[in-house]
């Protein structure tokens, strides 16, 4: 074995900072707040039981508190989480996925299954719909 073939061979990547969610701050282990609060968003890369939750990290009590605050009044959607659970099966099979295979690895009905990709159509529908016309104006979104 050649030194370099270890665990210490640099394989491991460093650890990046966390950063505060709120204002972007460095933080360090004095100064990190962490909260889970709902996300119908949040889907998590493997794990479905993570799914709908969202880890916060702030600054300060008070950065923190204001972050909990945003996500207590988004909605929490259903199908935007059901939309989510799905796209995470299909990355997992580029090549496609029976409708039974698709319910059986998401956890979802057929009722589900139907109303997450209605969401996820009319949220994209609703995205062309927003850059066409800022297109028109000739806006990019950014301002």
């Amino acid at each position: 074995m050649r030194e370099d073939d270890g665990p210490e061979a640099g394989g491991e990547e460093e650890a990046e900072p966390e950063i505060c969610d709120l204002c972007g701050a460095v933080l360090s282990d004095s100064t990190e707040w962490y909260a889970l609060v709902r996300d119908s968003s949040a889907i998590h890369a493997v794990e479905s039981k993570f799914d709908g939750k969202r880890m916060l990290v702030g600054c300060s009590r008070e950065h923190l508190a204001e972050l909990a605050e945003q996500y207590k009044r988004r909605p929490f959607v259903d199908a935007e989480l059901w939309a989510g659970k799905i796209a995470r099966v299909l990355r997992r099979h580029p090549e496609g996925v029976s409708e039974e295979d698709l319910a059986r690895q998401s956890g979802l009905t057929h009722e589900q299954i139907q109303r997450g990709v209605m969401w996820q159509n009319t949220e994209a529908q609703r995205w062309l719909e927003q850059h066409r016309q800022q297109e028109d104006d000739g806006t990019d979104g950014d301002q």
